[in-house]
C-alpha cells in the first residue's frame, strides 16, 4: 500500500463528499439511516438520525430480527456504543462511510481523568450479533506523530499512546465484520470477548495492534503494519502483531487463515514479530501479578508475509510475577503459538513458535474456532 492510512482517510472524506449526489444506498431493507447534511440521500421510506447513538437507541431491546443501520458517506465523529442485540451497520461507502474518534490511553477524556485503552475505542459492541460491512473504524489519534515529538505518549508509559478502533467488549458474541477498514497505531483492534469472524478486512496497526482473549477467525484479511519510530526503550524493532490473552481453558485464540501481511514502506525489514503472549494482570488473595490462567493462542495458516517479518517469527512479553518481578518474562515456547503453509519474502520455519504438520493443521477450522459462525 503506497499511501498511509491517515492519509487515505482524508482522501476517502474528499472522495465522499465529491461524490454525495451520486451515492445510493446498499441493496436490502434497512430500519434505520444515519446521514451527514448534504451528503446523499438515505434509502427511500427508512427514517434518518443524525447520529450512530440516536439510531441504535432505537433498536429494540429484544430484537428477533437484524436490526439494520445504513450508514451514509462522511465522516461521523463521536464514540459509538452497540448495546443492543442483532445491530447491523452497513456503510455506503468502504473507505467513504467513516466512523471516527480521537481518544488515547494518556490523553484526558471529558471527565478529567486519561481515557486509559479500555475507553479509548471509536466503536464499543456489548451485545450478541453484531455486524458491520463496507465502513471504516478509525482511531484518529496519530501515534506516528506522538512517538517521534519530544515529550511524547511512549508506549511503554503507564499511560500511553493506545488508542483503540474497534473493542469486542462484554456481551459481544458471535460478532461479524466484513469488508471494513479498521485504523489505528497502537492496539487497533481489542477482540477481548466472545467469537468473531473478520472477512476481507484491512486491519492496520504497529504495535500489539490485535489484541484480547476473544475466539476469532481472520479470513482474507490484510494485516498492515506500520512503523515505530522514536520506541526504543525496548530496543525490538518496529511492532507486533497479535498480543493474545487466550484463557489456558478455551482451545482457540487469533487464526489468520489466508492473511496478507504487509507493511507501510517505512516499516524496516525483518522488524515485527508475529505476536507475543499477554498475560493480563489479576487480584489475588496473595497480591497483584500475572494470572496464570491466560496462555495465549495464536495461530497463521496459509498466510503470505512480506519481509518486514522478524526472522524469529514469535517473541517473549514481560508480565508482572507472583513473586512481585515486573519483568517476568513469558516465552512464545510457554504459550500456543503456531504458523503452518507460509509464503512470501518473510515466511520462514521460524524458530520460535511451532510449525504444525499438515495433519495438526487441518484441525485448526473456521468450524473449530468460531463454530457456524457466518
Amino acid at each position: 500500500m503506497s499511501v498511509a492510512p491517515s492519509r487515505r482517510l482524508i482522501l476517502a472524506a474528499l472522495a465522499a463528499s465529491g461524490l454525495a449526489s451520486a451515492v445510493r444506498a446498499a441493496s436490502g431493507t434497512f430500519d434505520a439511516a444515519v446521514m451527514r447534511s448534504g451528503q446523499g440521500r438515505a434509502p427511500a421510506g427508512v427514517r434518518v438520525y443524525p447520529d450512530l447513538t440516536s439510531a441504535i437507541a432505537a433498536a429494540p431491546a429484544d430484537r428477533t430480527r437484524p436490526f439494520r443501520i445504513w450508514i451514509g458517506p462522511g465522516i461521523h465523529e463521536g464514540q459509538v456504543v452497540v448495546d443492543k442485540p442483532s445491530v447491523h451497520l452497513v456503510g455506503a461507502s468502504r473507505t467513504g462511510s467513516v466512523i471516527n474518534h480521537l481518544a488515547a490511553s494518556g490523553l484526558g477524556g471529558p471527565d478529567g481523568r486519561n481515557w486509559g485503552t479500555t475507553r479509548s475505542a471509536t466503536l464499543f459492541v456489548r451485545a450478541a450479533d453484531f455486524r458491520a460491512e463496507n465502513l471504516t473504524l478509525n482511531n484518529a489519534f496519530d501515534g506516528l506523530a506522538e512517538m517521534t515529538k519530544p515529550g511524547g505518549l511512549r508506549s511503554h508509559d503507564g499511560a500511553g499512546p493506545q488508542a483503540v478502533a474497534l473493542m469486542l467488549d462484554r456481551g459481544a458474541e458471535r460478532s461479524v465484520i466484513r469488508d471494513c477498514d479498521i485504523l489505528g497505531y497502537q492496539d487497533t483492534l481489542f477482540a477481548n470477548v466472545g467469537t468473531a469472524l473478520f472477512e476481507r478486512c484491512l486491519i492496520v496497526g504497529s504495535y500489539d495492534f490485535i489484541f484480547g482473549a476473544g475466539r476469532v477467525w481472520f479470513e482474507g484479511c490484510e494485516i498492515l503494519s506500520r512503523p515505530r519510530p522514536g520506541e526504543t526503550a525496548d530496543k525490538m524493532g518496529d511492532g507486533y502483531i497479535a498480543a493474545p490473552s487466550t484463557p489456558i481453558d478455551q482451545p482457540f485464540g487469533f487464526v489468520f487463515h489466508r492473511c496478507r501481511l504487509t507493511k507501510e514502506a517505512e516499516t524496516a525489514k525483518a522488524s515485527v514479530f508475529l505476536g507475543r503472549p499477554w498475560r493480563p494482570t489479576t487480584t489475588f488473595p496473595d497480591g497483584r501479578y500475572g494470572d496464570p490462567r491466560f496462555v495465549a493462542a495464536a495461530s497463521y495458516l496459509d498466510c503470505w508475509m512480506d519481509d518486514h517479518i522478524a526472522p524469529e517469527g514469535w517473541t517473549e512479553m514481560w508480565y508482572t510475577g507472583r513473586d512481585g518481578n515486573p519483568r517476568t518474562m513469558l516465552q512464545p515456547e510457554e504459550v500456543r503459538f503456531s504458523q503452518h503453509g507460509s509464503v512470501g519474502p518473510g515466511a520462514a520455519a521460524f524458530p520460535r513458535g511451532k510449525t504444525l504438520s499438515d495433519t495438526e493443521a487441518a484441525v485448526v477450522t473456521r468450524a473449530a474456532v468460531i463454530g457456524d459462525l457466518r
